[in-house]
């Protein structure tokens, strides 16, 4: 008896894309299997060509590329299917759950309409999904079937909604009314609306914080547990990957470098690229990766601030209240105190709505305080508009995204200039810019002060919009998720360049994350924030290795576990 074909198999792969430069060689040669009811992970960096590959799967890349090999889905191969075929298979059969939520919702749409988009499309709200074989009719909807009621519809996206864990009320809400982590269920359950047997997920926690990427992780889980649908789960991070994903093929130019038993892969890496990608998300209470993130610069021997440093940056009793809808007063920060030392590197650390947001910008005089005190270097807060203006000379912000931090129009020289222009330093312009790219280690500086930034990798617009900080020589950092968006080996490097920012120039740092394994790199000491209070502080090791308080043990225990021996 003839076994059925695997739910996906891809044969020697290959994608090359069309460019001004020449032929870029995407993937190569790639050989994947996946069966029903089956995880697997593909972890790389980015350029690799994971998320080429999932495109690949249901011809979603653009009129620029090649595809050579074959993609075969039941058995059938994508590339031969008609667009009527095509267009039913891309949700009835595999569905796509895409990297950043926040982006691919409809802002003016409410989330029960979007969500029932594809029910109406497809015409199925119950049992199994409507014969993806029937070319589709001028509804869009396969030949043949009774387009569903409005009742029907409505029952569904509530059916989903609790699948996804969310109450029936969301359907009305519209996406910026919800957390990062709801709109993320929010596009799994309009990728579940027409029970695909597939689900390839591109980067769905990145930028969540642990306790959110947790809850979409088990999620996942158990829509592959419950139902029998294949996942493919495509990140850098193969922590995520280990506690998700019974099987791991790792990418690396293109080709497989790697593939094997998810436990087998993290205990275990034959690959150089693997060893990287592991070694760039330690594990918190590795002593080893302990002020030693993965970089290829060296570090400075000494670590750590002095006791005795005075105190720069300093907040007491802060409280900022906002006010809902319907009037009443929600605290955002709620009586905080909080002290930075020179020479000190402070990881704020907690959830999405915790508060560390506001806390930061009220620190930097970006939004007013409702009660308390911010000091800096002794003296207060200034209020007006000239003063405000030299304080933040003195402590500089640091965004999540280089890419919106940096207008697109503007070469690195002009980026990095903008801040001494209006703050109207003295001295020669150039020699202070290419002394700033040089130390956020842009070298040679002449080679990138021409350049735009669509021109320069992440990890050095990253380091462009650290150098424009510098150029006004700061004493305080205050890095929002500095390395959120960036791949695995750069995340190192940015890591090891503040902690050589602080040993040459006694740099103190405020870095907000959601990552603890990055306050473990790089912290002196760390502040947990819940629900607008400050519930633990203290040094690293004591606060992530003896917490004290209920909601710093559940971050730590919402970190990825090592292997997904269960899915």
């Amino acid at each position: 008896m003839t076994s059925p074909p695997p739910l996906l198999e891809l044969r020697n792969l290959g994608v090359t894309y069309r460019s001004a430069a020449g032929d870029v060689h995407a993937v190569r040669g790639v050989d994947l299997t996946l069966d029903k009811g089956e995880t697997l992970g593909i972890a790389g960096e980015s350029g690799s060509g994971k998320s080429t590959v999932a495109a690949s799967v249901l011809r979603l890349l653009p009129k620029s590329a090649t595809v050579t090999g074959e993609v075969l889905l039941d058995g059938e191969n994508v590339a031969d299917m008609r667009w009527g075929r095509l267009r039913a298979v891309r949700w009835s059969e595999a569905a796509v759950v895409f990297q950043g939520a926040m982006h691919a919702l409809n802002p003016v749409q409410r989330i029960g309409r979007q969500i029932a988009e594809p029910i109406r499309l497809h015409g199925t709200v119950a049992g199994d999904a409507a014969d993806p074989s029937e070319a589709p009719g001028e509804s869009g909807a396969p030949a043949g079937h009774t387009a569903p009621s409005e009742a029907e519809v409505d029952a569904r996206v509530r059916e989903l909604l609790a699948q996804v864990d969310l109450p029936p009320s969301k359907a009305r809400s519209y996406p910026h009314e919800l957390s990062g982590g709801q709109k993320q269920r929010v596009m799994i359950a309009m990728a579940l609306a027409c029970r695909p047997r597939l689900l390839i997920a591109d980067e769905p926690t990145t930028a969540l914080d642990v306790v959110v990427q947790a809850q979409v992780l088990d999620l996942l889980g158990g829509l592959v547990a419950e139902q029998g649908i294949g996942l493919m789960f495509i990140t850098h991070d193969l922590s995520v990957l280990a506690s998700t994903c019974r099987r791991i093929a790792v990418m690396y130019r293109g080709e497989v470098v790697e593939s094997g038993a998810a436990k087998d892969v993290i205990a275990a890496p034959g690959h150089e690229h693997t060893k990287a990608l592991a070694g760039a998300f330690p594990t918190v209470g590795d002593p080893l990766s302990r002020y030693a993130p993965a970089t290829t610069a060296p570090l400075p021997e000494t670590t750590g601030p002095d006791p005795e440093a005075p105190v720069l940056l300093s907040a007491r009793d802060l409280r900022v209240h906002f006010r809902d809808r319907t009037g009443a007063t929600v605290p955002a920060v709620a009586g905080v105190d909080l002290d930075v030392r020179a020479g000190e590197i402070v990881a704020l650390v907690g959830q999405s709505g915790s508060g560390k947001t506001t806390l930061a910008r009220t620190l930097l005089g970006l939004q007013r305080p409702t009660s308390g005190s911010v000091r800096h270097d002794g003296e207060p807060l200034p209020t007006s508009t000239s003063a405000l203006r030299a304080y933040r000379r003195r402590v500089q912000l640091v965004l999540q995204d280089p890419s919106s931090a940096l207008n697109p129009r503007h070469t690195v020289y002009e980026s990095v200039a903008e801040g001494p222009r209006i703050h109207g330093l003295d001295g020669d312009e150039r020699e202070r810019v290419v002394a700033a790219l040089e130390a956020a280690e842009l070298r040679p500086a002449e080679d990138f002060l021409p350049r735009l930034p669509h021109e320069l990798s992440g990890g050095q617009r990253q380091r462009v919009v650290i150098a424009g900080a510098l150029a006004l020589e700061p004493d305080v950092l205050v890095a929002d998720e500095p390395v959120a968006s960036l791949d695995a080996s750069v995340r190192g490097e940015i890591l090891g360049l503040l902690l050589r920012l602080r040993a040459r120039l006694g740099l103190a740092g405020l870095v907000i994350t959601h990552d603890l394994g990055l306050a473990w790199n790089i912290a002196d000491r760390v502040a947990v924030m819940y629900r607008g209070e400050l519930v633990e502080v203290g040094d690293v090791e004591q606060v992530l290795l003896r917490p004290q308080h209920d909601y710093t043990r559940s971050l730590l225990d919402a970190l990825p576990a090592a292997t997904a021996d269960d899915r």
